[in-house]
């Protein structure tokens, strides 16, 4: 690797947007991942309509993989509900299908895929299992987990945990959730649902470290308390699903937007802002600053880094802050449950605040 050629840390969905423009821009970028084969990532299962464009340009046809066409918001409190059609199709797709294929892209497209550990960033510096890393430029893209020496601050006060589980496919899960998205309100939480390309139902819960405390740390209890309280939720919980792994991510700083950077460092995704999931727009800030920095970058160079993380700050405040108010409304049901009558009845309010929660 030459000193010039920039390395990206992370072979997510942001780190790959800008892999597959630097190297359309004539750049030799390189790909540093822990992992040679894509995992499946707990967050990121659906892709908004605005996501899917933008995955398009990038030559990603997510219609083509197989993606779940989702075409309505259904929300659930308590025993109220309330559904609405989005904006445009929305999709349900496993970041295992979405990552390999971004790799796949990445790497057609003349990006190279390294496969290392890392250890710590210091600046600009990337020091792994292996040997040290010393490029001009550095996009760091390690989605919601940090790495040493370029964490994020963490909230102390009950912050936010993430869970998941995939129930599988079944005629009757495929009936009952269809082509929603679903968003199940409960207290100090919330859950989403939708159908991957396999059928099955990818559910992930946000929620705080409390409620999961109250159920002795056990993930699965957590799940039987919440599906006690609200029968729609408990529905979705089909088969033997006590008996299914449930992958979790501690202390999640949503809401949280990087105002700088260190000098030639790009910071994306999740690692630029991070935006309360129920707005299924976290995909969408990935690709998005992924293609913009890695744009800014052949413009610019590496001394574009600051000014363009103060500018897509500013681009990302908006949807973060919206999302935020969504968040705050979630985790008081007794707050939802007043609104959603209301949204039953005209379900067109839903409408601005799903365009307030989407980066431009």
């Amino acid at each position: 690797m030459r000193r010039e050629d920039p390395l990206i840390l992370g072979a997510g969905p942001a780190g790959c947007a800008a892999a597959i423009v630097l190297a359309r821009g004539g750049a030799e970028p390189v790909l540093l991942d822990r992992n040679a084969e894509a995992g499946d990532a707990l967050c990121g299962g659906f892709l908004s309509w605005r996501t899917s464009a933008r995955l398009a340009r990038l030559g990603i046809d997510i219609a083509a993989l197989g993606g779940h066409p989702a075409r309505t918001l259904a929300l659930f409190a308590g025993q109220d509900s309330a559904r609405a059609p989005l904006p445009g199709v929305a999709y349900g797709l496993s970041r295992h299908t979405l990552d390999t294929a971004m790799r796949e892209a990445a790497v057609a497209a003349g990006a190279k895929l390294e496969i290392d550990t890392v250890r710590e960033v210091e600046g600009r510096t990337v020091t792994t299992k292996s040997r040290e890393w010393l490029p001009d430029t550095l996009f760091l893209a390690s989605g919601k987990h940090d790495v040493r020496g370029a964490a994020r601050p963490r909230s102390k006060d009950n912050p936010a945990l993430g869970l998941r589980i995939r129930i599988p496919a079944s005629p009757a899960l495929a009936e009952t959730v269809g082509d929603a998205i679903e968003l199940h309100l409960f207290e100090q939480g919330y859950a989403g649902i939708v159908l991957q390309e396999d059928g099955s139902a990818n559910i992930c819960l946000a929620l705080r470290k409390e409620r999961l405390a109250q159920a002795d740390a056990d993930p699965h209890e957590l799940l039987a308390q919440v599906a006690a309280r609200h029968p729609a939720f408990a529905l979705r919980l089909q088969g033997d699903w006590r008996t299914l792994p449930v992958d979790t991510v501690g202390s999640v700083p949503y809401g949280w937007i990087a105002q700088d950077t260190a000098e030639g460092v790009f910071r994306l995704g999740d690692q630029a802002a991070v935006i309360p999931s129920l707005a299924g727009e976290g995909m969408a800030i990935a690709v998005a600053s992924g293609v913009s920095a890695a744009e800014t970058w052949l413009r610019g160079g590496a001394g574009a880094a600051r000014s363009w993380q103060s500018g897509f700050a500013r681009r990302a405040a908006r949807p973060v802050k919206a999302a935020k108010a969504a968040w705050t409304l979630a985790e008081h049901p007794a707050l939802a449950r007043l609104a959603l009558p209301l949204a039953r009845i005209v379900p067109s309010l839903l409408r601005p605040a799903m365009r307030m929660t989407r980066i431009d």
